[in-house]
């Protein structure tokens, strides 16, 4: 069946122009062109109207509140198709949430601080940023987050987002910056605040620490090389371990870094690790090198060594405890061989060029080994003057060709490589970063501390208990993904060296010493709520502190320094559970956090930190992350691909619902692709869930649900449907409520496809169209319809908002109000297992029929299905006279015009068996052209056709519709 508009003959024929107007043909103003791109907008400029947002609060004010918390996207430029992903599933679930009975705020929020915005305000203003001020540089940032945080929200609303326009956080809005100092004000009230200097990610580029979930991954091809280190005395060396060669000693290290050999401070070994004395000849020159055992083999078959000769093996251990020192292979400088677990034999040759300044096992092995943290690299990524003249003020990437060449004139390479591996890059710049130690703010992840009556728990602890007993995640495998990160997290680097973004509350005195205290925070809390954080830059310290602020001892107003350093960005939005949930007295913890799955790194693991240190829980109870839009070949789209979808542009071309639905179609737990040509595809989905709302609106248009309705008969097609649709609802309400919006998209597009469409509509067209307007059995499937119609808009509203919304107003009885106040459809009594088989045989009868009627029409031309004629046979006397009761459906089951039950198959026919468990029965559709005539008005050829004297060209029914309406006009 199609849903399109019927011509006449659609319902059997009109038996000439006199019985035309006699049909109850269907009609509906609900149109069959959606043209979503005009009447979208005129929708939502109705919603605002109408300030459909705060009606539907008030609709649900006092009842249960169930919170979704959303992340904030960056205020940088226009929305894309992740975007667009990501805020309908959030609306989805918030509106099929509310739907269900609760209260559901959703306020919408931005990032606005951070390095983007900067950088592109630096790239607009060229050199002329230098003669700015700091407040007028921030000034031109703040007003481009403005801009593109506005324009995002009206793309959001044309989105069909329904939220808190009106009121949305800012991350860089004054309220919101206090309610940040607050939270760090908990963190260094638990002492977890300190400054170290440390290595961390290094952006040369922007010349800025990075947090681990501003990296990307990069496969890169680096130099990797074989640097020989001599030992410091070798004769020492050889007496200890008995070498009875004339040959000098070296430690063999590899290293993929060789810019950072001038920083390198000492040598690592394993301690339980196996190493040997290897001895051969290279260029007539004898050596012994150090290195694993395990990798002696495949490092000499690298090196091009013909033969060598292990003298001695002895372990990590033993290297260590014996105090041996290596030279610096370019440098007048001596080190010595530590111990480290971290060291593996894995690949290179067992042992670890070890620099404190520039890597985090280095950092750490050098503090338990009291090393000097040194960094000869400067912020732009050139050393400074504690390096060899030929390196000093050269770029650290140019320098490694610098130091290989110096090691091969020295004779201290054994072998250069290139190596391919994945290295951490800005992910904003696209370059390369370095380890590099530094002066920063960190947030411990080590040390424990107290919440309330709790015993104490570091960070770490506490994340890992949350996420294992706490914290539900959507799907599974985020468990684990998030358990892993906790895990390995380093310390927080929270300080940043730019001007956009909130300033650390931090005081100097002219000894250096820091004023950090959570009184002291808390003091400029206060203040950057009134005024903002550009009172960091325009206050004086009294100002920011407040006159009556007690200063410690050895501080005073006058002579305080203010930090210069920002915060991580991640702490501001990792903060918003505090600014936006408990400040504005909403549900703490959130229900529901849902973003991409990057942001296990990020937004969910750095607002979890913040949560549990403030507040000692995790700020959400469920974690549901999506994955990326990616082209339909599986591969990554760029902005420069042909296959990009630009959001704006599609939802301009085919309207936002088009993609709120493809949207929901997919299963988005894996990468969902996407192209033009997809999206334009799609709309064949939605035109069909369209125009089958549209036939059931199409044939309520003289229903009144308060006075025509009749209750379906047990057994019937009627009764068939309407178990149908209480299935739909509660299979559907299973899908949301498992957040498995494709489920339901496929069950909802199925019952329109296939139940509504193809079978009962198709099965009641002849009654819809031909029977008496007010006869029973016409009502009874207006009644049918009414309820599918009332229940399907309602079920689909969560996903195609507009569509929906416009369906709604052409339901009988809804009084005009928006579906988006409606309650969610109610699933009828579960249906006995008995009636459940009853209706099974009748589909599996149809089927059967069906088949056999497509092929009459093959095999002896049949035209019309109603030409024929289906013969039940059934030898179950109770089986019979069920199916008896159904009257019409038998006929309509298959679209045939004339139906009987036997109880034997007549003479020369076969009949096709159908079973269930416990029913049986037969049917054969035999061609009825020479037996029975045609109804003129419905063309279904029946043996009553003629039985009234009145109408002898029409059946029995035909007649009586005709005389209930008066008779032929």
């Amino acid at each position: 069946m199609t849903t399109t508009e019927p011509k006449p003959t659609d319902a059997g024929g009109a038996g000439g122009k006199q019985y035309k107007a006699t049909l109850n043909l269907p009609k509906t103003d609900f149109a069959m062109e959606a043209k979503l791109v005009t009447t979208e907008p005129a929708r939502l400029a109705k919603w605002k109207e109408q300030h459909l947002y705060a009606k539907v609060q008030a609709n649900r004010a006092g009842r249960d509140v169930w919170m979704l918390h959303d992340g904030p996207p960056f205020a940088n430029a226009d929305i894309h198709i992740g975007h667009v992903i990501n805020k309908t599933l959030k609306d989805v679930f918030l509106r099929y949430k509310t739907m269900r009975g609760y209260a559901t705020p959703y306020i919408p929020g931005w990032d606005c601080h951070g390095l983007p915005i900067e950088h592109k305000i630096a790239q607009d203003l060229g050199p002329k940023m230098r003669e700015m001020s700091t407040v007028d540089v921030r000034k031109k940032c703040w007003d481009h987050a403005a801009k593109y945080a506005e324009l995002q929200s009206e793309q959001f609303q044309r989105v069909g987002i329904l939220g808190d326009w009106a009121n949305p956080y800012w991350t860089m809005a004054a309220k919101y910056e206090a309610g940040t100092l607050e939270v760090f004000a908990a963190f260094v009230k638990a002492g977890l605040v300190y400054k170290q200097l440390k290595p961390v990610h290094w952006s040369i580029a922007n010349q800025t620490a990075l947090a681990d979930a501003e990296l990307e991954y990069k496969d890169v091809e680096d130099r990797s090389i074989y640097v020989e280190f001599p030992a410091a005395n070798p004769g020492a060396t050889k007496g200890r371990y008995n070498l009875k060669v004339n040959a000098p000693v070296h430690f063999l290290a590899w290293t993929t870094t060789p810019w950072t050999l001038p920083a390198n401070l000492a040598l690592c070994v394993g301690p339980d690790v196996e190493y040997s004395f290897v001895h051969f000849a290279q260029e007539g020159h004898g050596k012994i090198l150090v290195l694993a055992s395990a990798l002696v083999a495949a490092v000499m078959a690298k090196a091009g060594v013909a033969g060598h000769t292990v003298l001695a093996t002895t372990t990590g251990k033993d290297l260590f405890e014996s105090g041996l020192e290596y030279r610096h292979p370019f440098l007048d400088r001596t080190g010595k061989l530590l111990v480290a677990d971290y060291v593996t034999t894995t690949d290179g040759t067992g042992i670890v060029h070890t620099a404190p300044g520039h890597g985090e096992d280095d950092y750490d092995t050098g503090r338990k080994y009291g090393l000097e943290v040194y960094c000869p690299v400067q912020a732009d990524g050139r050393y400074d003057t504690t390096v060899p003249n030929w390196l000093q003020g050269i770029k650290v990437w140019d320098a490694n060709a610098l130091v290989i060449d110096r090691l091969k004139t020295d004779g201290l390479l054994l072998k250069e490589e290139k190596y391919l591996h994945s290295y951490p890059h800005d992910w904003r710049s696209k370059t390369p970063i370095i380890f590099r130690a530094t002066e920063q703010w960190f947030i411990s992840v080590e040390k424990p501390f107290t919440v309330g009556s709790e015993a104490p728990a570091s960070l770490r602890e506490r994340g890992l208990s949350a996420v294992k007993d706490t914290v539900e995640f959507i799907p599974a495998w985020g468990q684990a993904r998030m358990e892993g990160m906790l895990q390995n997290r380093p310390a927080w680097c929270i300080s940043r060296q730019r001007a956009w973004g909130l300033p650390i509350p931090v005081f100097y005195n002219p000894a250096g010493e820091a004023l950090l205290t959570s009184e002291s925070v808390l003091a400029v809390s206060r203040r950057f709520a009134e005024k903002g954080s550009d009172a960091w830059f325009n206050d004086t310290p009294r100002d920011l502190l407040g006159a009556d602020f007690k200063l410690p001892d050895g501080f005073e107003f006058e002579t305080l320094r203010k930090e210069r350093d920002i915060f991580d960005v991640w702490f501001e939005s990792g903060s918003s559970w505090h600014s936006v949930l408990q400040n504005r007295g909403l549900k703490f913890p959130a229900d529901l956090y849902l973003e991409g799955s990057d942001q296990h790194r990020g937004w969910f693991q750095l607002s979890m930190l913040p949560a549990l240190g403030a507040t000692g829980q995790p700020p959400y109870k469920n974690v549901l992350t999506h994955g990326f839009a990616v082209k339909p070949d599986g591969t990554k789209v760029s902005k420069s691909d042909k296959e990009y979808v630009t959001a704006m542009q599609e939802i301009n071309r085919h309207g936002a619902d088009l993609l709120r639905l493809w949207t929901c179609s997919m299963d988005y737990q894996g990468d969902l692709p996407v192209s033009p040509k997809v999206l334009a595809e799609f709309a064949d989905k939605y035109r069909k869930i369209r125009n089958t709302v549209r036939f059931l609106l199409s044939n309520l248009y003289d229903f009144d649900p308060a006075t025509d309705r009749v209750a379906p008969l047990p057994d019937s097609l009627d009764g068939w449907a309407c178990l149908r649709m209480s299935d739909l609802v509660r299979e559907v309400e299973n899908a949301f409520e498992a957040f498995q919006t494709h489920k339901a998209f496929r069950l909802l597009f199925d019952v329109c496809s296939v139940d509504i469409s193809s079978i009962y509509g198709n099965t009641m067209k002849d009654r819809l169209y031909c029977d008496a307007p007010n006869s029973p059995t016409r009502r009874r499937c207006q009644t049918v319809m009414y309820d599918m119609a009332h229940n399907l808009i309602r079920l689909l509203a969560p996903m195609v908002v507009f569509t929906a919304d416009e369906a709604w107003e052409h339901v009988p009885g809804t009084g005009g109000l928006s579906v988006h106040l409606a309650d969610w459809p109610k699933a009828a009594d579960q249906a006995t297992a008995a009636t459940r088989e009853f209706y099974d045989l009748l589909i599996k009868l149809r089927e059967s029929g069906t088949l056999q009627l497509d092929g009459l029409k093959k095999s002896a031309g049949l035209n019309k299905g109603v030409e024929a004629e289906a013969v039940y046979v059934v030898t179950d006397p109770t089986l019979r006279a069920r199916l008896l009761a159904t009257g019409e459906d038998l006929a309509d089951l298959i679209g045939c015009g004339y139906a009987t039950v036997v109880d034997a198959a007549p003479a020369g026919t076969t009949a096709v068996d159908v079973a269930t468990d416990s029913l049986k029965a037969s049917i054969v559709v035999l061609d009825r052209r020479t037996v029975y005539p045609a109804c003129a008005r419905s063309w279904k050829r029946r043996p009553d056709v003629g039985s009234d004297p009145a109408y002898p060209d029409l059946s029995a029914r035909d007649a009586a519709a005709i005389k209930a309406i008066g008779g032929l006009k």
